[in-house]
Order: structure tokens, then sequence, then C-alpha cells
């Protein structure tokens, strides 16, 4: 028999019947939590929640997702608007395999690369994104935003940032 990936077989699970599981050691600050929420009420669930079925106690425990299932859990627009349902793959291993697959899927989420970002915040600018918008919908902070804007070094980037006058040269003080 051919082999088929778990994604490919994704089921609408009720999410009474989603679990967590006890070994996760990935957390997520508050920021990345409201984009979390904030890309799945805009887009949708993009990526399945990976789960392992218990066939005893009829649950799927979560190898992977788990904070996208809690913003369904806290989220009551985002639990109506899906009718209750987590979309899931499956994938049938025992714990230790499990354990390692929620450590590799939260270490292959790396992280972004700076150089890019910064290309990204220029691009977004050149289009005519304003700081604010970039920071809505990227979920930066406007300090983030200045320090990608400073690696491109591009002076027009910074055309609509006020800058204080905490000194002045001593020509111009007498003048």
């Amino acid at each position: 028999m051919e082999y088929r990936s778990p994604v490919y077989h994704v089921i609408s699970v009720p999410i009474d019947k989603v679990k967590p599981n006890t070994y996760n050691p990935n957390a997520v600050a508050p920021p990345e939590m409201k984009l979390l929420y904030d890309s799945i009420r805009v887009d949708g669930y993009t990526m399945p929640i990976v789960c392992y079925y218990d066939k005893e106690k009829d649950e799927y425990i979560i190898v992977d997702g788990f904070h996208r299932y809690r913003v369904m859990m806290e989220h009551p627009d985002i639990r109506e608007r899906e009718k209750g349902m987590l979309p899931v793959s499956v994938i049938d291993k025992p714990i230790d395999q499990r354990m390692a697959s929620t450590i590799r899927h939260n270490r292959a989420r790396g992280s972004h690369n700076v150089d890019m970002m910064s290309s990204i915040v220029k691009e977004l600018h050149e289009l005519g994104r304003s700081d604010a918008w970039i920071s809505k919908h990227l979920g930066m902070d406007r300090d983030e935003i200045l320090r990608l804007k400073q690696i491109t070094g591009l002076a027009a980037l910074f055309k609509d940032v006020g800058f204080g006058k905490a000194w002045q040269p001593a020509e111009e003080r007498e003048e």
C-alpha cells in the first residue's frame, strides 16, 4: 500500500473531543497569541491540528497545534463561526514518537530572518502601507518596525518618524 501523509485525511472533530497533551514545552507570548487569533479570524484555520486518536477514551490528543486549539477555546466568535469543530489530521504513533513529533513541529517553525523581515517592511512601505498598518497586520510594535527600517538604511523609510532635538551643534545654538 502506498504511503499517504496524514494531511490528506483532515477530519472535522468537535473541540470537546480534542485534549492537550501533557508534555508540550512550547509557549507563545501574548502578542503572538493575539496575532494567531487575528490570523485565524481573518484567514480561517489553514493548518489542521495534529492529533493522536485514543480509541479507549474517544479523544484526540494534540501533538501539534495547541495554540490554534486555544484560540477556539478562548474566543467564542471563532468557536461559533467554526461551529465548534476543529480540522484535525491524525497520526498513529506511540507516546515517545508523539513527543518527538511535538518537538520537531515546534523547532521546525524556525525564526524569521531579520534581513528578510526588513525587506518585507521596506516593500510594504513602498506599497504605501503605514507603520500602523504594518504593526496591526504583522503583529509588530513600532520599535521593531523602526529597527527593521534601520537595517535597510533607506532614508525614505523614516520620512514619517519624528526625531527629538536632544542636542544641537554649538554653532547652531550661537545663532
